[in-house]
């Protein structure tokens, strides 16, 4: 019998997709928010499409603060930014 493959929905635009094909963002137990490559981290998650459209929503709108309940700096939007960019880039080299 197959593992039937767990779904997630984006935060930004609302697309259900297989879990590896989302990025999740975890919010750690001491409260920072981190991207979580190996999605198993522990914490409060939120799932964002590997596309930077979905993102930049994201940042806009700060949907993290909402999702993960934490305060998110605009310095930690942009170090979110770019670890999300370099973890796109790494997948999309990897296919």
């Amino acid at each position: 019998m197959t593992k039937k493959a767990p779904i997630r929905t984006c935060i930004a635009c609302g697309a259900q997709g297989d879990k590896r094909g989302l990025i999740r963002f975890v919010r750690t137990p001491e409260g920072d928010v981190a991207c979580d490559a190996s999605g198993k981290a522990a914490g409060r998650g939120a799932y964002v499409c590997a596309d930077a459209a979905c993102f930049a929503q994201v940042r806009k709108r700060r949907m993290f603060d909402a999702r993960l309940r934490v305060k998110v700096s605009a310095d930690d939007y942009e170090r979110l930014q770019a670890e999300f960019g370099a973890l796109c880039e790494m997948r999309e080299a990897a296919q």
